[in-house]
């Protein structure tokens, strides 16, 4: 008999103390209360100190590829189109920046810089894509070759294809998620100083 009063009262004891249960997000940038009581009082690291997906640009430049236009470039099936131009800048690189045609439906991000025979030094173009992924981008009739800077929502570089080579179908990207590709000429980056790891400024229009 007293075994199971026993019982019965450590089970009421139980009940009372029981924390109500919590509805958790499935994904938080902060340690759920619980996992944070058993740490250490020191402050959350800065958001810019968090680990990102990058790739590094490497110290040695990649292999030459041969200057546009290529040869047996197809002819433009549409003539020229007219899209918005911005001004993007990368204030870690000193300020450097390109006048870049925007796009971002899908007919005109299919389309890209198919067909171009040559492009200014200080134009390029910028993608805005419909989400946030890990991007690839191939040079299907594309006649000039290109350095493909991929650009997080808050204008991270998370990586760049250097010397994308003309009319060639292989997909390029860097394995971190992106929501912006700029394309400039080939040997831009590297002769300006951008880098993965900087910034690039994004246009109030290109949000």
């Amino acid at each position: 008999m007293r075994v199971l009063l026993f019982a019965a009262l450590a089970a009421l004891s139980a009940e009372c103390t029981r924390a109500p249960a919590e509805d958790f997000p499935s994904r938080t940038t902060a340690p759920p209360p619980a996992a944070a009581a058993s740490q250490s009082l020191a402050p959350p690291p800065a958001p810019e100190a968090e680990a990102r997906c990058v790739k590094m640009t490497p110290a040695a430049p990649p292999p030459p590829v041969a200057p546009g236009p290529a040869a047996g470039c197809p002819r433009d099936p549409e003539g020229p189109q007219k899209v918005p131009v911005l001004h993007v800048a990368f204030p870690d690189a000193g300020g450097v920046g390109v006048d870049a045609e925007f796009v971002s439906s899908e007919h005109d991000t299919q389309r890209g810089l198919m067909y171009r025979k040559s492009m200014p030094e200080g134009r390029g173009m910028l993608f805005r894509l419909e989400e946030r992924r890990d991007q690839e981008f191939w040079m299907h009739n594309t006649c000039i070759p290109l350095d493909l800077v991929y650009v997080d929502d808050d204008g991270f570089v998370v990586g760049i294809v250097e010397n994308a080579p003309t009319l060639n179908d292989d997909p390029r990207g860097v394995g971190c998620p992106s929501h912006y590709v700029l394309e400039v000429n080939a040997g831009w980056t590297r002769k300006h100083g951008v880098k993965a790891g900087q910034h690039m400024t994004i246009p109030p229009e290109a949000r």
